[in-house]
């Protein structure tokens, strides 16, 4: 009878993995894709404890999660999108909660952070004017970044206020030795949120910042270039409805206007070309009241418009 060697604690991790990987797959609905540069383990740490009872954060080797995501596309086929996100330093946020609350919690986890050569600035870093409280003798430096500077009270002091690193620039060497002189940590690292697994469907995280007044004005300009598409080809549609009914009835206006015929709504475009005098007198300027007529006589000029409009019918554009 054979004995099966021992299982290596390499192993047994990977099959804990696993099994984890395939529970959570099937639990939760919804799944966070974070990238996870330069973010250390007790910044992990602080991350989970601040998920707990919400979500679950799970990492990985990227070629264990694409073989254990395959598996399960048999019985669910949406998991499919999450392969081409699978890349690079990342990780899963599983949840069934509420997205933006997740979101929010994971990115405000973040730590200051020393600049990294080599490294592309995450915003601007800006040198404030006053003392550094560096020596004189270190003033060649600050000429080598272009800083203007001067010698106050035995110490440099900067003039004005530089740019030193605009937004995705590369940090230099020159540019970590300043900061590290001056003190200033003027990076932030945590967990990136990139990407949105909902209900089968990957979109990017900065949908989540979407408002409901954000999307109905969204729907509404498709809504319009619809019905602009449908009236400039002539294919009656929903969304065209209101324009055609709108141009149908300019239309019959204007056949009304120079016949015979008419009809009810036509009739009052009628009886004001045939006398416009009758419109004007029951205009609203014409019943204004008396603390109205000393207000008018203080700004005769602004009036005096008014009216001129309202005697042209409020600028009327039937025949626009």
């Amino acid at each position: 009878m054979s004995i099966e060697p021992p299982k290596s604690k390499r192993k047994i991790r990977k099959e804990k993995y696993v099994a984890k990987l395939n529970e959570y797959l099937v639990e939760y609905k919804n799944i966070i894709i974070v990238q996870v540069d330069n973010v250390g383990s007790n910044q992990m740490q602080k991350v989970r404890l601040a998920l707990r009872g919400k979500a679950v954060v799970l990492m990985g080797k990227n070629t264990i999660i694409r073989k254990i995501v395959r598996e399960h596309i048999v019985k669910n086929p949406q998991l499919e999108n999450l392969l081409p996100y699978v890349f690079g330093n990342m990780g899963f946020v599983f949840t069934n909660g509420n997205l933006n609350e997740i979101r929010k919690t994971i990115v405000d986890n973040k730590v200051p952070a020393a600049a990294k050569s080599g490294s592309l600035a995450q915003n601007s870093v800006v040198i404030p004017p006053g003392s550094t409280g560096l020596d004189p003798g270190q003033t060649a430096f600050f000429q080598a970044l272009n800083i203007p500077t001067k010698i106050v009270k035995g110490a440099i002091e900067i003039v004005s206020e530089v740019i030193l690193i605009k937004t995705g620039d590369k940090v230099t060497a020159s540019h970590v030795a300043l900061l590290d002189k001056l003190n200033i940590r003027p990076f932030s690292y945590g967990f990136q949120v990139t990407d949105v697994y909902e209900d089968g469907v990957v979109y990017a995280a900065s949908i989540l910042d979407m408002t409901d007044a954000d999307l109905l004005a969204k729907f509404f300009n498709g809504v319009s270039k619809l019905a602009a598409v449908s009236v400039a080809i002539g294919y009656p549609t929903l969304a065209s409805l209101p324009y055609l009914l709108g141009s149908a009835f300019r239309k019959l206006v204007a056949v009304s206007l120079a016949t015979e015929y008419t009809f009810k709504e036509a009739q009052k475009f009628k009886d004001y070309l045939a006398n416009p005098s009758a419109f004007a007198s029951a205009a609203p300027a014409a019943a204004a009241p008396a603390a109205g007529a000393a207000k008018a006589a203080e700004k005769p000029k602004e009036v005096e418009k008014e009216e001129s409009e309202e005697d042209f019918g409020g600028g009327f554009s039937m025949f626009d």
